[in-house]
């Protein structure tokens, strides 16, 4: 493929910078169902006077280090980002990319901003959720950074305008779900801190509302599933349907903890497994759309464009 001609072995930095977007997502999800979300009591220090944390704070050593190492891990993959800046101007002269690698550079920036804010609001659960939401978004653009890398995407499918419409308002209402989710976790019993406020809402209206738009989702795959089964032909419809099938296996998986947790009194494990299977149907969600939305133009002239009509 044009352009990635010189890629080589370095491309394996983008596949650990979409690792450490997915993993940091979990590690916020541990900080949280600790308690530790206010380890480090203040920002950019741990404690005041100190980056680190400071034997003489009053907050647990168990939560500042759990905290702490958190914010490490922010320094590492703000590291590694740079690197895919760095080896895309060097060795991919192609302009989405460069922008792609860009922007998650950026957009972890601004996710350390935004956790400070977080922190010095006393973990307030409107700076949570949206913490968590660009965590999403940058998932999102880190997976196509290293499907482009690695040449999966732009690819030769051309589903039909149908396929194609569907895959958008799948992605669309896919996001709305972890949109409902974190809501439901901002109004939960996991802050993050014993002290720290909780969104207002009734805790059992919004999980309802949640559990009511993963059940339209389910049936909004199964009419893309239906549509792909019955439009598509040759190696678009086997590629479509090989990655349908992940998101729905996992997207029933994912509800079935769900259900499990409520019905438990939301143990913290079962939190935590909620947390690495929003993550995992939303990678192959969103590995679905671009599968099917980003193609090569026909006549090969234009490069990639995204069909999404």
């Amino acid at each position: 493929m044009s352009g990635l001609d010189r890629v080589g072995k370095g491309r394996v930095i983008f596949t650990l910078l979409l690792f450490l977007q997915c993993f940091i997502v979990l590690t916020g999800g541990i900080v949280r169902i600790t308690g530790s979300g206010l380890g480090c009591p203040t920002w950019p220090e741990c404690a005041p006077g100190s980056f680190t944390p400071s034997p003489y704070q009053a907050e647990s050593p168990l939560h500042a280090w759990i905290e702490f190492a958190n914010r490490l891990l922010t320094f590492l993959l703000g590291f590694v980002a740079l690197a895919a800046v760095i080896y895309a101007i060097a060795f991919i002269p192609l302009k989405r990319v460069r922008a792609l690698a860009g922007l998650q550079l950026f957009g972890i920036i601004a996710q350390a901003i935004l956790g400070g804010i977080t922190v010095l609001t006393g973990l307030h659960p409107s700076t949570v959720v949206a913490h968590l939401l660009v965590s999403i978004l940058l998932i999102a653009g880190a997976l196509s950074l290293r499907q482009r890398v690695y040449g999966a995407i732009p690819g030769a499918s051309q589903p039909t305008l149908l396929t194609a419409r569907l895959l958008k308002a799948l992605v669309t209402v896919g996001f709305t779900v972890v949109v409902m989710g974190s809501i439901v976790t901002g109004t939960g019993p996991h802050s993050g801190d014993s002290d720290s406020s909780r969104l207002t809402f009734d805790l059992r209206t919004v999980a309802w509302l949640h559990a009511d738009i993963v059940i339209f989702f389910i049936g909004l795959l199964i009419a893309t599933l239906i549509a792909i089964h019955l439009g598509e032909t040759g190696a678009t419809r086997t590629t479509l349907l090989q990655k349908i099938y992940w998101v729905i296996a996992l997207s029933l998986g994912q509800g079935a903890i769900g259900y499990l947790q409520w019905f438990t009194g939301v143990p913290e494990f079962l939190v935590a497994f909620h947390l690495i299977g929003a993550v995992w149907v939303w990678l192959s969600l969103w590995n679905l759309y671009i599968t099917g939305s980003v193609t090569s133009s026909p006549s090969g002239s234009k490069g990639a464009q995204y069909r999404v009509e």
